[in-house]
């Protein structure tokens, strides 16, 4: 590093250029960008069809021309290029004529600034292109890899299935349910149990916030009497009879012959209310599907009827593996031989609920499989086997390892290791997922003992484990995607069971483990996207309608005191008026380190340049700060001796938020370590030659954080920055104008 500049924070487009590496934290959904881009899209089959049917007289004059046309030459396939096709998309969608598209042709050349034109020379010419192109080629575009696409739910084999039943003009309604017992307190002691609902007709990065989720209901608890009455049979089956005769309760009055009325953008829709799926944990989801929740029982699997000797092996075949239904559930629990595939002596409502299958449909939690399960499970066993074969030193050299992972924005850090931490919630084995792959990596030298686990084998458990991992985040899926996923999920399953079956005491027979390697992608393509139906957006629900509410009540009937409150800010959030949205601030500054003015700058600096606890990058820092600045005020054909005689006051901050989010640091302590962080600054075009850059971006580190305020003009938010590999023979503290970046 060899140079500094002064850059504009607005040039500034991500902190850390080390992490490119794709995040495990799910955009929990869509960007607001999708959303623009489906408008579009079903805008522009809208316009499309208003245009085929109004078509101008000056196209139908064109028409005779471009059969002549397409008889005289050959067809083309596609536009050009992208821009071209844009251009076209315009003229046709909005019906503009020849005089607007010429006038939008020339604007573009003339502010595009490229050598040659990516536009037709005219508009006539883009229209004649059109007549060559054969219609059929672009038909069939989407099925010439014969992939099939899911990524929403109406995409999904369900949903097809299901629409197929209901009469001609009505419309799909999916219904998801999600449900899970809470406790209300830390104690422990009172529990409710919620159900919510939400629809799959929504798109899943909007269904995955909390206000698109509704409570429905708080189910009954039993209670027992005492601990006897608690394990005996009678008490069991009484909780389970009580359980589906309140989901019957609940949800029959959805599936009237007739459908329902809806009412949507003072429009009504015929509509018939199906449930799609049931999102939930393992023994939530024995308890819809009324199979046994213990992994011991013979057939564990709520989706399946695989042994529980089978639940680790992952070489069986379709026609080894017989899939739970209602038809064959019903046979045997008419015969009374239940026990016989593990299901409770109970009947099941939805055994006469139309459209689902209530085995499939409750469908594999990945935060709950995957998170809290088998990478829990994975990290254990890791640590056992190293404790075994190289001894407790090298177990705390992983914790060391942890120790030293520095602070990353969304990255969950352990500067205590994680050895101690008794209980991990998900989002922290996710930051631990990101980091184990070092942790393990040449952590210790191979033996030739016998049966002796390489090392090189444990970071590939871990690579095998995220390349699967981050596969199951994908928000669309083609065919082969799905083919993908399975095939990674074998990949990790086998070597998984060969690292560690010997240390586990059932051998590796999780449910769990069956269940993600068997059903996870059957379920992506009966449902759709496997980010549509994880806990991970409901958890968050219990605050809001059990533990908050409980504490505002005096402990005493207390669902109808929840459920008073909660009517409440229902109504209140309905009637209030909504706000104006504020426009998002640029800039936030963190702690302010340093304040001082032009007079005595020269002076402060030193004295902080003697400070013998100043980092050596923020020494560099206040170096040339002043050489810096005036080298920046120079390109705009100004001088930092002009302003002596003004006020002009210099802040130095430690870190600053930029106006999507992302946070710049230069300081010296930060939870007790230094920090100055690394950035990637996009270049203008005739600057990019004088550095080394990674197409337009050039790379930096931010020695301080700076606003300088004037009289009587806006304040400058700058940084100083140094550069790395910086090429250009010029005076190496070279400042740049970045206005137009």
């Amino acid at each position: 590093m060899n140079s500094l500049t002064f850059e504009e924070f607005a040039s500034i487009r991500y902190e850390e250029p080390a992490s490119r590496e794709p995040e495990f934290e799910t955009d929990e959904s869509k960007s607001k960008s999708d959303e623009t881009e489906t408008e579009t899209e079903s805008e522009s089959k809208s316009n499309k069809t208003e245009f085929e049917s109004d078509k101008t007289d000056n196209e139908s004059d064109e028409s005779e021309e471009s059969k002549s046309a397409e008889e005289e030459t050959e067809t083309i396939p596609k536009f050009p290029n992208n821009t071209y096709s844009d251009l076209m998309t315009l003229i046709i969608q909005h019906n503009l004529n020849n005089k607007a598209g010429n006038a939008i042709i020339r604007f573009f050349n003339k502010h595009s600034n490229l050598p040659t034109s990516l536009l037709p020379k005219n508009i006539e010419q883009g229209r004649k292109l059109m007549d060559r192109m054969k219609l059929i080629n672009l038909l069939n575009k989407e099925k010439t890899n014969n992939n099939r696409n899911y990524n929403e739910q109406y995409t999904s084999n369900w949903w097809a299935r299901t629409e197929k039943t209901l009469p001609t003009g009505s419309y799909l309604l999916s219904i998801i349910l999600y449900s899970d017992a809470s406790t209300t307190d830390s104690l422990g002691k009172n529990t409710l149990h919620p159900i919510f609902v939400t629809l799959g007709n929504i798109i899943t990065w909007r269904r995955n916030k909390p206000d698109v989720k509704q409570l429905l209901a708080y189910l009954p608890i039993i209670k027992a009497k005492d601990d006897t009455q608690k394990i005996s049979e009678e008490y069991k089956n009484i909780v389970r009879r009580t359980f589906h005769k309140s989901l019957k309760f609940l949800l029959s009055s959805l599936y009237d012959d007739n459908g329902i009325e809806l009412e949507l953008n003072n429009s009504i829709f015929w509509c018939f209310p199906r449930i799609s799926m049931i999102i939930s944990d393992w023994p939530e989801a024995c308890t819809f599907a009324l199979t046994y929740k213990s992994t011991k029982s013979n057939y564990p699997c709520h989706f399946c009827l695989v042994s529980k000797e089978d639940l680790s092996n992952i070489n069986l075949n379709s026609n080894q593996i017989e899939p739970r239904s209602h038809n064959n559930m019903k046979l045997y629990y008419k015969n009374n031989t239940g026990k016989n595939v593990s299901i409770e002596n109970v009947r099941n409502f939805f055994w006469s609920v139309p459209n689902i299958n209530i085995y499939a449909a409750t469908v594999p939690d990945r935060m709950h499989h995957l998170d809290l399960g088998l990478f829990q499970h994975q990290l254990n066993f890791t640590k056992i086997l190293i404790n075994k074969q190289c001894g407790k030193s090298f177990i705390d050299k992983m914790n060391n390892r942890v120790k030293l992972i520095p602070r990353y924005k969304d990255l969950k850090s352990f500067p205590n290791g994680f050895l101690h931490l008794a209980l991990l919630t998900a989002s922290e084995y996710r930051s631990l997922m990101k980091i184990m792959i070092f942790i393990v990596d040449e952590l210790y030298e191979d033996s030739g003992s016998p049966n002796f686990i390489k090392n090189n084998k444990i970071t590939e458990v871990y690579l095998k484990w995220n390349k699967m991992y981050l596969l199951s985040r994908k928000e669309n899926y083609e065919e082969s995607d799905v083919t993908l996923l399975q095939e990674s999920i074998n990949e990790w399953a086998k070597l998984f069971i060969e690292l560690f079956k010997e240390h586990s005491k059932s051998e590796l027979q999780f449910p769990k483990l069956h269940s993600w390697v068997f059903h996870i992608c059957s379920s992506i393509r009966e449902f759709g996207a496997i980010n549509g139906y994880t806990t991970e957006t409901y958890e968050s629900l219990h605050k809001d309608y059990v533990k908050k509410p409980y504490k505002l009540t005096n402990k005493k009937e207390i669902e109808k005191q929840i459920m008073k409150i909660i009517r409440r800010k229902a109504i209140i959030t309905e009637s209030s008026s909504k706000e104006i949205p504020k426009t998002p601030i640029a800039l936030k500054y963190s702690k302010k380190l340093y304040e001082f003015c032009i007079q005595n700058a020269e002076i402060y600096i030193q004295t902080r340049m003697n400070d013998p606890d100043l980092e050596k990058e923020m020494k560099l820092g206040f170096e040339k700060f002043l050489e810096c600045l005036d080298a920046y005020l120079d390109f705009y054909d100004r001088k930092l001796s002009e302003h002596e005689e003004i006020d002009m006051i210099f802040h130095i901050y430690g870190g600053v938020t930029l106006k999507f989010g992302s946070i710049m640091r230069a300081t010296n302590k930060f939870h007790k370590k230094p920090i100055f962080s690394n950035i990637a600054v996009e270049m203008n075009a005739d600057e990019i030659f004088e550095y080394t850059s990674d197409n337009g971006v050039c790379f930096a580190q931010v020695l301080l954080i700076t606003e300088i305020i004037m009289n009587y003009e806006e304040p400058m938010h700058l940084a100083l920055v140094q550069w790395y590999d910086f090429t250009s023979s010029i005076i190496n503290d070279k400042c740049i104008n970045n206005n137009n970046k």
